[in-house]
């Protein structure tokens, strides 16, 4: 290992596939071919490269190389030597003869992203979420295709950054995918083509929802600082993942987002806290929250997460209109006119590996910058709102200079982690209508 200090095959035209998903933002380099410009100069082979080595990346990954005999894994990387280990050998079980990955191409450490974007044609980046828009940006500062997993951002400016990245992808003609897979699901893709259509009427109002058990808490290594504790389960700490609302809710507010025509939301305000979960591996984000966003149209969208055990689950959501209602779950339209989705299923988290590298075989960029940076955006505004107490306006978090500490550039492992525990092995959590923006940001103290 070198340490650093820091199946399906189907094809798709680019008709098609700009018909399924929408994807406005897709370019083609005026008189060059992208597939001989992303691949290694004299080779048919794509060569691929993971920013971490957790179960999405792997899954991203295993996918990846199920879309074509050219595709090669090369190159890994993670906080942990472990998990390169454990995700190396895993994917060699899937795929013996794609995953060359040798020892001096597994980097672990803060700095491993720099030389898996140095090997690799595409870079798969799903990690600690903090870090999606820097790396990227540096990705595609480095003519590298991009698959980038949500929340695209944790704080304002961090999602401003990874616009900015989509933006220069297009500029360089490159292709950035987003991991949320749910414009690349057939069924929602024509239950979304309806209600544009208008089959629902005028779209009142929305209810969404995720609610689910926490994430996995990993336990306690004897070896582990800190630090590398919280970057273990680096989805309970808000510095790491921005919380549950960016986390999770993302989906569900990216295809509210999708149904109205990409319309922001003027203004939201939420409420939520922690109240059933508890204990040190459960770091310092709410179990549950309630966001209420308004839009210029008048649609009202009502938003829900929750990660507590034992409890109702669901992750989905009901679209109510003038004339009828989406159960968007189910796929269905009830009202004036009645209808059920009938056509193929299809496995969106494959189908978005497989438009990003026929892209790339064809030479015809696609771009998710037109939707993923701003369904980021409305979560993080979600977030703000329910943390503080207040209501807050899109335009104005938008443009803040809120962050969390400390900046991802700024990030060591020798450092003191933003927050401590206390006594019981609780960290401190935000108060709403008490705790400010400042506190928010870190780093929190007991």
């Amino acid at each position: 290992m070198t340490r650093n200090s820091r199946s399906g095959n189907s094809a798709w035209s680019r008709r098609e596939f700009l018909a399924r998903t929408g994807a406005t933002a897709a370019a083609v380099l005026g008189g060059l071919e992208m597939s001989r410009a992303a691949h290694a100069a004299g080779s048919d082979i794509i060569k691929v490269g993971m920013i971490g080595c957790g179960g999405r990346c792997s899954g991203a990954a295993a996918q990846a190389l199920n879309t074509g005999p050219d595709v090669r894994l090369v190159a890994m990387c993670d906080i942990f030597e472990s998990k390169v280990k454990a995700a190396r050998e895993n994917l060699k079980k899937i795929h013996p003869d794609k995953v060359i990955v040798d020892d001096d191409h597994c980097f672990v450490g803060l700095d491993g992203y720099k030389k898996v974007i140095e090997a690799s044609d595409v870079v798969l980046i799903a990690c600690a979420s903090k870090f999606h828009p820097m790396y990227s940006e540096e990705a595609i500062k480095a003519g590298k295709h991009v698959f980038v997993e949500k929340p695209h951002g944790i704080d304002p400016v961090g999602v401003r950054r990874m616009q900015a990245a989509c933006d220069l992808a297009k500029e360089k003609g490159l292709s950035i995918v987003s991991g949320l897979q749910s414009r690349f699901d057939f069924g929602w893709q024509e239950c979304m083509k309806r209600i544009h259509d208008g089959m629902i009427g005028d779209i009142v109002a929305i209810q969404a929802m995720f609610l689910r058990g926490p994430y996995q808490v990993m336990s306690r290594k004897p070896e582990h600082t800190e630090l590398q504790f919280q970057f273990w389960n680096w989805y309970h700490f808000c510095w790491l993942s921005g919380d549950d609302v960016p986390q999770s809710l993302v989906h569900n507010m990216d295809r509210v987002t999708w149904a109205l025509k990409e319309e922001m939301p003027e203004w939201c305000f939420g409420l939520g806290g922690r109240s059933a979960s508890f204990g040190e591996g459960l770091g310092d984000m709410y179990d549950h929250a309630t966001v209420v966003y308004e839009y210029k149209s008048g649609a009202r969208v009502y938003a829900m997460c929750r990660t507590q055990n034992g409890c109702y689950g669901n992750s989905s959501d009901i679209i109510m209109g003038t004339k009828g209602t989406c159960y968007l779950g189910q796929k269905r339209i009830v009202g004036e006119t009645n209808w059920q989705y009938q056509g193929p299923p299809n496995d969106p988290y494959q189908t978005e590996q497989q438009a990003l590298f026929d892209s790339i075989r064809k030479g015809q960029p696609i771009n998710s910058g037109y939707h993923m940076a701003r369904s980021t955006m409305v979560t993080v505004l979600g977030q703000l709102a329910v943390y503080t107490g207040q209501a807050m306006q899109f335009e104005e978090v938008a443009k803040m200079d809120f962050q969390y500490r400390p900046a991802p550039e700024e990030t060591r492992m020798d450092m003191e982690p933003p927050t401590l525990p206390d006594s019981t092995g609780n960290y401190p959590l935000p108060k709403p209508g008490i705790s400010s923006l400042e506190w928010i940001a870190g780093p929190r103290r007991p």
